[in-house]
């Protein structure tokens, strides 16, 4: 598998794209957790910026033929609930096994891992009203906490210690900066820059 797992800054994608995409790369570009807050907006254009096609996913209609697949930013449990709904929680999840390189971002790093119910103080479950199961993707055995410098105004230092509080003991957290990223290979992981 491959895959970077960022918190906020993107500044380690270039190398991983290099690594592991072609060089003109298309990649899918997955926002069903942002809609179109301002941020969202500043991050899809971020991604734009680096040269590579990018193509929207729609989650109804499946993945599109891509070389890397990008889940964005935003709500973790709407992002969830998407996936779950439209069953492509289980095709991302086979096709990143299979090789399909994944980059997530905040949510799309959550939802890689075993569970999102660490999320619960962080994001609003009520926006996700029929999700009950907080299972994620389970690409990796450990759920990261991005934002965990507490830098970002939503998430000031005392929410992500209560966090770690409350979730820590019942999941394996994984806490990133936001200057942090998590990079994963078969042969193991390593937490890296990327500003």
């Amino acid at each position: 598998m491959n895959l970077l797992l960022l918190s906020l800054g993107i500044g380690a994608v270039p190398t991983f794209l290099a690594e592991t995409a072609p060089e003109r790369a298309r990649i899918g570009y997955l926002g069903a957790a942002a809609g179109d807050a301002p941020w969202a907006q500043e991050e899809r254009a971020r991604i734009d910026a680096l040269g590579h096609t990018v193509v929207d996913v729609d989650l109804a209609e499946g993945l599109p033929e891509i070389d890397v697949l990008y889940v964005a930013g935003g709500n973790t449990f709407v992002l969830l609930d998407a996936l779950r709904r439209t069953g492509q929680d289980r095709v991302i999840a086979d096709r990143v096994r299979a090789g399909l390189p994944y980059i997530g971002l905040s949510a799309g790093s959550i939802v890689a891992g075993p569970s999102v119910e660490a999320a619960s103080l962080m994001d609003d479950r009520t926006e996700a009203p029929g999700l009950t199961d907080l299972t994620g993707l389970a690409l990796i055995p450990d759920v990261v906490l991005p934002h965990a410098d507490g830098k970002l105004p939503p998430y000031p230092p005392e929410l992500i210690a209560r966090t770690v509080s409350e979730y820590g003991a019942s999941h394996r957290l994984l806490p990133l900066a936001d200057d942090q990223a998590l990079r994963v290979t078969d042969d193991g992981w390593s937490v890296i820059e990327s500003r």
